[in-house]
């Protein structure tokens, strides 16, 4: 099998082409996410895989893709994405031991939903805007595609909204809305079409997810006060 070729496939729909490791490096990220809804531990190891798909495809002068335009923003992101998702991942694994180790695997218990506190909170919200503001500058002068500052809010918000889903604050939730508002536009101007379609997938999911795991914390919390304990945090 010629690797290259495989590595170069394309789908060609009309005019447009898009990289089969878009579409199937996306396809991983959904699974990612569906796990995290799930607070499934597999969720970053799949995350991760997909996360090294997209580096290749948004650095698309670098690999001599049929798009040959560099995201940094959005190629930063995915190395950062690994590297906390590594964070993530023993996270999750030390509470799924404190949770009861193997029986807490089965039901997919890996992480207790809990909400940012009113400090973390405000934390979040500037480094979002203050990180975005730092990063702007340095992106363009590497070259990242206009709006550079788009670019900048999509790699600040995925790299906290990543860690928020490492500590299990359901806010992290809210934080990839955000990311997508900004993303989809953004990667239509760039021509990533299948990346841009994923996103506006992924504004309506992250939503859904939201919402689960605002239950789960209800759930949680009212459970802890029934017996008298305090809440998991």
């Amino acid at each position: 099998m010629d690797l290259m070729a495989l590595f170069d496939a394309q789908l060609t729909i009309g005019d447009q082409h898009l990289l089969w490791r878009e579409i199937v490096g996306n396809g991983f990220g959904l699974a990612s996410a569906l796990g995290g809804m799930r607070r499934k531990v597999w969720a970053w190891p799949v995350g991760i895989v997909g996360n090294l798909l997209l580096l290749t495809v948004f650095l698309g002068a670098v690999f001599a893709t049929p798009n040959p335009v560099n995201l940094l923003g959005q190629a930063g992101r995915q190395v950062m994405f690994v590297v906390v998702s590594v964070y993530g991942w023993v996270q999750w694994r030390r509470t799924q031991q404190r949770l009861g180790g193997a029986d807490a695997d089965s039901h997919g218990v890996s992480v207790v939903p809990q909400w940012a506190t009113a400090r973390q909170r405000i934390l979040l919200a500037v480094a979002l805007v203050g990180g975005t503001a730092l990063l702007t500058p340095l992106f363009r002068a590497l070259g990242s595609y206009e709006p550079v500052w788009a670019d900048a809010w999509i790699f600040m918000g995925s790299l906290l909204a990543t860690y928020g889903m490492a500590k299990g604050w359901v806010e992290f939730w809210l934080i990839w809305v955000a990311v997508d508002v900004v993303g989809v536009p953004l990667l239509v101007s760039a021509g990533y079409y299948a990346s841009a379609f994923m996103y506006v997938f992924y504004g309506a999911f992250t939503l859904v997810g939201f919402f689960v795991w605002w239950r789960v914390n209800r759930r949680a919390t009212a459970e802890a006060a029934a017996a008298g304990v305090p809440a998991a945090a």
